[in-house]
C-alpha cells in the first residue's frame, strides 16, 4: 500500500506511517524492522515515478489522460522552478501534499542525474519518516496512557463501592 500511495494513487502515504508509528508503540511491530521496510517503501516508490518520467518523459505528460496528475501549467512551473533548484525542491517538496509525486516525475524528465535524486530523496524520506511515525508513536504511547488511567479508574471505583457496601456491614455488627 505504501508503493500505491508514492506513486501517487489515493492511498494516504502519511496515514501509512503514522499507522505504522501506532503499531511500534503498540508492539506489534518491531521497530527496526519496520523502520527499514517503511523506508525501502518510500525510496522505491519515489524511484518507481523518478523512473517513469524519465523513461517516458514528455511522451506521457502530453496525454490527456495525465493531465489530471500534471496539467501543463503545473509542469511548466515546476520545470522552471527545478532547473534553478532541483534538489532542494525535492528536499521540501516531498512534504507538500499534492507535490510530491508530481515532483519526482518532473526530476526524471529533466534528467536529473539518479544517484543525486536518490541521495536527496533518501535525506528528505529520513525526515519524513521521524515526522510521520513519530507522531503515530506518540499517539500509540498516548493511547498506552489513557488505557492505563481507565484500568487505574475502575479500580478505585470498585474499591469504593467495596468501601460502601462493607460500611452498612459494619454498622449492623457494631
Amino acid at each position: 500500500m505504501l508503493l500505491l500511495g508514492g506513486i501517487g494513487l489515493p492511498v494516504p502515504e502519511d496515514a501509512l506511517l503514522i499507522l505504522c508509528g501506532f503499531l511500534i508503540a503498540q508492539e506489534v511491530v518491531r521497530p527496526l524492522q519496520a523502520l527499514a521496510v517503511t523506508y525501502a517503501g518510500l525510496l522505491i516508490a519515489d524511484s518507481l515515478l523518478f523512473s517513469f518520467g524519465r523513461r517516458f518523459g514528455r511522451v506521457i505528460v502530453a496525454r490527456k489522460r495525465f493531465h489530471r496528475i500534471l496539467p501543463p501549467e503545473r509542469l511548466a512551473a515546476l520545470e522552471n522552478k527545478f532547473s534553478r533548484n532541483g534538489s532542494t525542491l525535492i528536499l521540501f517538496g516531498r512534504h507538500v501534499a499534492g507535490i510530491r509525486a508530481q515532483l519526482f516525475l518532473v526530476a526524471g524528465i529533466m534528467n536529473m542525474p539518479f544517484r543525486k535524486f536518490l541521495l536527496v530523496d533518501a535525506l528528505s524520506s529520513i525526515m519524513t519518516l521521524a515526522i510521520m511515525i513519530g507522531i503515530g508513536y506518540a499517539g500509540g504511547n498516548s493511547l498506552q496512557v489513557i488505557r492505563k488511567d481507565i484500568t487505574r479508574i475502575e479500580h478505585n471505583r470498585s474499591c469504593r463501592a467495596d468501601r460502601i457496601s462493607a460500611v452498612p456491614i459494619l454498622q449492623k455488627t457494631g
